[in-house]
């Protein structure tokens, strides 16, 4: 037999990888030798044994590949980081492995009831990449709604799928003709669908079928992996933020019961209003400002501006009816009070938000600077007690046992041998309630303690004694501090300075003198000395309370229409008087003093004289007249 038609040739070509066709090379070059036909069935037979064990081996070596394929998918999900890039390796492997143009996956959207395209290879539309399949409706929706793969060799030409115009239509830009589409199960339930397309009609193997379907579940698995991923991730967070809540919170409480002992333990070494807003501070951080019940200042700790005052109002308001502290901006407010008295207000501006343990700090840090500030009342009160009733003494007459009052204010650190003056307060300050008298003498008690003075209630006055040499300077500062207390115009006449035991008592009645030559001169809401009123001053001081309107009549009668003629024409006859008197009754001088002509002032008096009478100028006439252009000049006002 030639060994050119042995089957040994058919062996060959196997170990070769030859292509099918060339298996019929053997057959060929016996016909051609006139090999007999028995030998040529052989040959025959031959061949069909060998391309069968050739189809067997490339099936193994496409099985080979396609588990080569399937263990590396069950790499990437042992090493799952990134599903997308999972799923993107997934559906390129089901390209490569099964030989198809286009491969792609769908994912169900239980909210909108249809699937959508999650991840596509080798596609080139974004028509066809942004589908949207309704179920039940072209293969892949009829795969995801029955959860049984779908194979079509012509899917255009296919009349078991519903068609519609838009999957028709990226279907149709796509040029995809063969679909094969397999469903992604988890357990019971369809999540998706995996597919492999070609764009020319071609059938696909029940192995193909199978091989897709291995994929399709390792997607599954991955897509389940990853939702167990995140679910796992979201649930570490969670706990994450609990135990840093629990934390905070624990450590809120700890700051809390620091800052109570720490509080408790000011309170009973006598600490102060400062020490609480250190302590604040110290556990809060931030700055804090401690203020009275007028808005000013007790304590400040830290950087922190005094907040206008209608917020403060509001904001302690809202503090006091919700019964907490309340928030304002970035700053904190607590209300400090005692029953119904409101006592001030801590102003807190945190470095951090406050959680609800860090307001009750700050709470009872007002709470705590409430009793501060009740017993530093109580022991004003007692002070204020003591120094009254030693002011009240020393204006008694006569004066008893100088030298046990010395020795009484030396006790309380006043020098009584050191100049003072007495400022008297009278009905305008006092009028009102009893809680009005009640404050105005509180406010007198702490105002005269500050300065190292005394202050006393007395024969219905409220009277302090200050030290200092300028009697004017008091009376006003007095009038206007206190005003502020009760809200409206006080008037306060003062005199001194005085020293010396003895002298107190005349001087309280010179200053009571000085009010009432105010009131007497309509110049209420004012504060004034005797010295500034002088000689006709103190004399009104000394007529009853008729007296304003005597001295309305007096200057009505007297020089009365000289000032409506000043009035009316805005002449300066009143001036041009004053100026005559001054200078003794020159002419010449009272010119160079107004800076007119000598013949003006002749002219200005003759006025005078037609508007007064001929006789003005007689000396107990021109005696009233310049008793009135005093008055005038004191009272400030034009007579009515």
């Amino acid at each position: 037999m030639d060994a050119v038609t042995s089957p040994i040739e058919f062996l060959e070509l196997l170990a070769r990888e030859a292509a099918p066709v060339e298996f019929e090379g053997p057959l060929l070059a016996a016909r051609a030798a006139g090999t007999t036909a028995d030998r040529l069935a052989e040959l025959e037979q031959a061949k069909l044994v060998a391309l069968r064990v050739r189809g067997l081996l490339e099936r193994r070596r496409r099985r080979e590949v396609e588990l080569s394929g399937l263990y590396d998918t069950a790499g990437d999900l042992a090493g799952l980081r990134d599903v997308d890039a999972v799923l993107r390796a997934i559906v390129h492997r089901a390209r490569h492995l099964l030989g198809t143009d286009v491969a792609y996956m769908t994912l169900n959207d239980d909210e909108r009831g249809d699937t959508y395209m999650r991840v596509t290879d080798g596609s080139i539309s974004a028509r066809f990449q942004g589908l949207r399949l309704p179920m039940g409706a072209g293969l892949g929706g009829l795969v995801a709604q029955t959860g049984t793969p779908y194979v079509t060799a012509n899917y255009p030409e296919d009349e078991r799928f519903h068609h519609t115009g838009e999957i028709d239509a990226g279907v149709r830009e796509e040029g995809l003709v063969a679909i094969l589409g397999v469903p992604l199960r988890l357990g019971s339930s369809v999540i998706g669908v995996l597919y492999a397309a070609n764009r020319s009609a071609r059938p696909f193997a029940r192995e193909e079928v199978s091989l897709l379907l291995s994929l399709a579940a390792h997607a599954a698995v991955a897509i389940d992996t990853a939702r167990l991923l995140a679910e796992t991730r979201d649930a570490l967070t969670e706990l994450s933020a609990a135990n840093a809540t629990i934390q905070a919170h624990s450590a809120s409480v700890e700051r809390a019961a620091a800052a109570h002992d720490r509080m408790t333990r000011l309170v009973l070494r006598g600490g102060g209003v400062e020490d609480v807003a250190a302590a604040v501070t110290e556990v809060l951080g931030g700055a804090l400002l401690a203020l009275d019940a007028h808005g000013r200042p007790l304590a400040r700790v830290g950087e922190i501006d005094e907040p206008e005052r209608t917020a403060l109002d509001e904001a302690v308001v809202a503090s006091r009816t919700e019964g907490r502290s309340v928030r304002r901006g970035a700053l904190w407010y607590a209300a400090v009070v005692a029953g119904t008295e409101n006592l001030g207000a801590l102003v807190l501006r945190p470095d951090e938000d406050l959680v609800d343990a860090d307001q009750r700090i700050l709470e009872r840090a007002a709470l705590v600077t409430a009793l501060l500030l009740l017993f530093r009342q109580t022991v004003a009160e007692a002070e204020g007690r003591v120094r009254g009733e030693l002011l009240d003494d020393l204006l008694a007459r006569p004066v008893r046992d100088v030298a046990a009052l010395r020795g009484r204010a030396g006790r309380l650190g006043v020098d009584l041998d050191a100049p003072h003056v007495l400022v008297a307060v009278g009905d305008d300050a006092l009028a009102g309630s009893v809680s009005v008298r009640q404050r105005v003498a509180s406010w007198a008690v702490t105002y005269a303690s500050t300065l190292g003075g005394l202050a006393a209630a007395r024969d219905g006055r409220v009277v302090l004694m200050l030290p200092g040499r300028d009697a004017g300077v008091a009376a006003r500062s007095v009038a206007r501090d206190l005003a502020r207390v009760v809200n409206r115009p006080v008037t306060a006449g003062a005199s001194g300075p005085s020293t010396g035991p003895a002298s107190l008592a005349e001087a309280f009645r010179e200053a009571d003198r000085c009010l009432r030559a105010l009131w007497a001169l309509g110049r209420t809401g004012e504060g004034a000395s005797s010295g500034e009123l002088g000689f006709v001053g103190l004399l009104l001081g000394a007529v009853d309370e008729g007296g304003d309107r005597e001295v309305g009549r007096f200057l009505a009668g007297t020089v009365g229409p000289v000032v409506d003629y000043d009035a009316r024409r805005g002449t300066a006859l009143v001036k041009t008087l004053e100026a005559y008197f001054g200078v003794g009754g020159s002419l010449a001088r009272a010119a160079e003093v107004l800076h007119v002509h000598v013949n003006t002032v002749t002219q200005r008096l003759e006025r005078v004289g037609q508007l007064l009478g001929p006789e003005w100028q007689k000396p107990d006439r021109a005696l009233e007249v310049q008793l009135a252009l005093r008055l005038h000049r004191l009272r400030g006002t034009p007579p009515g």
